[in-house]
């Protein structure tokens, strides 16, 4: 009779447990540092971010929850890594297409942001040198302000540059990353002029906002607002293009000329771009 009470007990005991696990399982929690995935369309491609965010809750980070002068993983959790769509410049270095983990080794005055093929690497003691692919000294940047959240992302975005911003509590570490992307474009606009269909106000655009040969940029916008008559977003851009090549009256007539139409399709904002464009005419 005992022997059969103390298996009741003991069996129970087993049931409870079972239960109680069964129940751990199906706790989900939301993660201290959650993960996130940034992308940011880029020159011909995009850059895509994924790293984890740790908060500051109250903790002195720089040189104490991150310690100088030794590896940090950039984040939390797992490895940083980051992917470039094409081959890019950073921080003045070249860097082939591809991903790479994000490291950095933090210090007082000077940052040392590292791109390395490792693509595990969460402790400084999983580290190798030998696998870098770009090492760029950068001087962190004083925040007047404190950033709870640990983030990495992205500012100043430009046609071929972009900077890649590093923020926890109030510092900044910067890196510049740029695409040399000139060559392909000028390429393509070569190849499609002789084609039938001509890009020629893309390729006008082009050659205006990247200071190339202006009086092709002329020569294509022309063309272009001959072709479609009614549009008064390429009118604009005649003015535009027409008031850097000096040909004052006739960047007017295409900014009045906008304006007309422009009107007529009830759109305010390039009504206000050309009005602003006609006020720096002399």
């Amino acid at each position: 009779m005992r022997t059969f009470k103390t298996f009741a007990a003991v069996a129970g005991a087993m049931l409870l447990l079972h239960a109680g696990s069964a129940l751990a399982q199906g706790i989900k929690m939301p993660a201290p540092s959650p993960k996130q995935t940034v992308k940011q369309d880029f020159a011909l491609s995009s850059i895509e971010l994924n790293y984890s965010r740790p908060q500051k809750n109250g903790r002195v980070i720089m040189g104490d929850l991150v310690p100088y002068d030794k590896v940090w993983r950039t984040g939390a959790n797992g490895a940083t890594t980051i992917t470039f769509g094409e081959d890019i410049s950073f921080g003045g270095t070249p860097v082939k297409a591809g991903t790479y983990g994000l490291l950095t080794i933090p210090g007082a005055k000077q940052w040392t942001v590292i791109l390395t093929k490792s693509l595990d690497v969460t402790s400084p003691a999983a580290y190798k040198p030998e696998n870098d692919v770009a090492r760029v000294q950068v001087k962190p940047v004083a925040l007047p302000f404190s950033q709870e959240s640990f983030f990495i992302g992205f500012d100043n975005v430009k046609s071929n540059s972009v900077e890649l911003d590093i923020i926890w509590d109030k510092t900044k570490v910067p890196v510049k990353i740029t695409a040399d992307i000139d060559a392909t474009i000028t390429s393509q606009i070569e190849s499609a002029m002789q084609s039938d269909k001509k890009p020629y106000f893309q390729a006008a655009v082009y050659y205006f906002e990247n200071n190339k040969d202006l009086n092709k940029a002329v020569e294509w916008i022309n063309e272009a607002a001959n072709q479609t008559p009614d549009a008064f977003w390429v009118w604009y851009q005649k003015a535009r293009i027409n008031a850097k090549a000096k040909n004052t009256s006739v960047a007017k007539e295409a900014a009045q000329k906008s304006i007309e139409l422009a009107t007529a399709a009830k759109n305010d904002d390039y009504v206000t771009l050309n009005k602003k464009l006609l006020a720096t005419l002399k």
